[in-house]
């Protein structure tokens, strides 16, 4: 039988860490930066900000369905990260004030808020995008966003909500209430990440369209998600915090994870390419040749080696999954890719038709400074309010006990 684990970490997070303000710090100046950029050059702004937006946006997504599945499937492996997958979840309804500089950018990044498209006697009038006007029209996409946040922000705060009870009240039944959130959560929040992958990306070009574009856009946000936590925990590790609550055997598991929708991002992105490839339909086809140029087929070459070949034969043996050295590296690489993968598919809508083709700017580096900083400043400052990891969790002493198994 085995013995019960003792934790000696501290479970709170110092109060007096610099760590939150710093977050704060950077992204207001990121946002200022961005401000000017949005007078200087408006178009590029707009392109830039969702950008960076759906890479953060992702993340906080990404935590919500796994802490839903880890609810429904009774796991215990996560136990041990359960508050930073609530914590990132339960701020959604924050990040959704960040989505108003999109929607009032929305005659910028959506070629189909023109109204000549869909003017008849107009020498503009779109046949295609007129055909699409039942969905593609401001004020149900506006509706549509409103829906979506509602959805992941209630999600978010009740299980958020219900996790920190139990810490108070040691009581178990919430777990069952938190499966009854989480059970018609997941389908609630896969229809809704669809549809929003539909609208923030895919509109961009209005002509294109994937059946698998909702399940690609889950699997780009998806995969990068393992990165940022392993990414996280060794920057706390670093710091002192939870440095021997959080194993060996947790961070492989993480390193686990993340191989697996490594593979999973390389089936469904090839999978798509392969459809529309052997279709060969021009409105399908476009799309693919428009980053196949002006520089952006670099980007397109970079995530076949760097966000799939690369990490897939690094992290395939048993033993790169339990080195800090490897992760981190592999880490670092596949965000980098992430954000330009979420570039590939943005910009060229902004640049269809001019010369200039890949080029980047300093307001998209803004921008990510000035979301990231707010991102993580807004994460840190919850994260100190309640214990870090859940502490009267009825499967965290199986989660403390675990070892490799050979």
């Amino acid at each position: 039988m085995s013995h019960k684990p003792t934790i000696t970490d501290s479970l709170e997070f110092p109060q007096n860490s610099m760590i939150p303000r710093a977050a704060f710090g950077l992204g207001f100046a990121g946002l200022i930066a961005s401000f000017i950029g949005y007078f200087l050059q408006p178009d590029q702004f707009f392109f830039s900000y969702i950008v960076s937006f759906t890479f953060f946006a992702g993340i906080s997504l990404s935590a919500l369905i796994t802490v839903m599945l880890h609810h429904v499937t009774k796991a215990s492996w996560g136990t041990v990260f359960k508050r930073f997958f609530e914590v990132f979840s339960s701020n959604i309804w924050v990040w959704a004030i960040f989505f108003i500089p999109v929607l009032l950018g929305m005659q910028t990044l959506y070629h189909w808020t023109d109204p000549a498209l869909y003017d008849k006697a107009s020498a503009e009038f779109d046949k295609i995008v007129y055909g699409k006007s039942a969905y593609l029209n401001q004020t149900f996409f506006i509706v549509r966003q409103v829906i979506y946040f509602a959805i992941w922000g209630w999600l978010g705060h009740k299980l958020y909500k219900a996790s920190v009870e139990m810490d108070k009240t040691s009581d178990w039944g919430m777990t069952t209430l938190m499966r009854k959130i989480s059970a018609p959560g997941i389908p609630l929040f896969a229809l809704s990440v669809a549809f929003a992958g539909f609208d923030w990306l895919m509109s961009l070009d209005p002509h294109w369209f994937s059946t698998m574009f909702g399940v690609y856009f889950f699997a780009i946000n998806f995969q990068a998600f393992w990165p940022v936590m392993i990414l996280l925990v060794f920057f706390l590790q670093r710091q002192g915090i939870l440095k021997d609550t959080i194993k060996q055997v947790h961070i492989y598991d993480l390193g686990a994870w993340f191989f697996a929708f490594t593979v999973f991002y390389a089936y469904i992105a090839f999978s798509q390419f392969l459809l529309i490839y052997y279709a060969n339909l021009p409105e399908e086809t476009l799309w693919f040749y428009n980053r196949l140029e002006g520089g952006f087929e670099y980007i397109a070459y970079g995530l076949l080696i760097f966000r799939f070949a690369l990490p897939f034969l690094l992290l395939i043996n048993r033993e790169a999954k339990r080195s800090r050295f490897m992760l981190g590296l592999v880490s670092v690489i596949v965000l980098v890719m992430h954000f330009l993968e979420i570039y590939w598919i943005s910009m060229p809508a902004n640049h269809a038709g001019d010369a200039h083709g890949l080029h980047f700017s300093w307001i998209d580096i803004a921008t990510f400074l000035g979301l990231g900083g707010m991102f993580f400043g807004l994460f840190f400052n919850k994260f100190k309010k309640e214990s870090m990891i859940p502490q009267n969790d009825p499967k965290m002493d199986e989660c403390l006990s675990k070892s490799y198994h050979h």
